[in-house]
């Protein structure tokens, strides 16, 4: 028998999937300001709503056609994107010019990484994304920025209670 979900917390998952935060999606769904957090914590906690959820998240994935292959992919472009893609030097005359590579020639994923185009009086600039905060946001999706260590070997500052728990379990283990 599955189980049914209260108007409140059917307005909580359409606010929530607004903006993914469960405070304010709690606020706007009508639950008190005072324990929107405390709330919206516990209405994530609970099957029947995560499983609406998913299927609502599932449903304008297949609308909007965005999927997180799609979203890293982009980000990709823009991570590994080199300025010497959209510029050359040549050299003429023993002198180096610039020149800038024409958009016609530059690949989708070239061009999705260019963030704007334009004509100055001292000639044509070209200017790309945030190349560090699409690698910062691949590597948080990697997980490569967590600062929890592997193992107790890996904290520098080991507590004489870490140590004396090490050196029993290293005793443990040669016998």
């Amino acid at each position: 028998m599955a189980l049914r979900l209260t108007d409140k917390q059917k307005k909580f998952i359409n606010e929530y999937l607004i903006d993914l935060n469960a405070t304010q999606a709690a606020i706007r769904a009508g639950y008190s300001k005072k324990n929107a957090f405390k709330i919206g914590s516990e209405l994530l906690q609970k099957t029947t709503v995560r499983a609406q959820l998913q299927k609502k998240q599932a449903q304008r994935e297949q609308r909007t056609e965005i999927t997180q292959d799609k979203v890293l992919k982009e980000l990709a472009n823009i991570a590994f994107a080199n300025g010497t893609d959209y510029t050359k030097v040549v050299k003429q005359d023993n002198e180096l010019l610039v020149g800038i590579v024409p958009t016609e020639d530059l690949t989708e994923e070239q061009r999705s990484a260019v963030a704007g185009i334009k004509q100055t009086q001292t000639g044509i600039e070209i200017k790309l994304n945030d190349k560090l905060k699409a690698l910062e946001l691949i590597g948080k999706h990697l997980g490569m920025f967590d600062e929890k260590p592997d193992s107790i070997d890996d904290i520098e500052d080991i507590t004489p209670l870490a140590e004396m728990l090490r050196d029993d379990n290293d005793k443990n283990t040669d016998n």
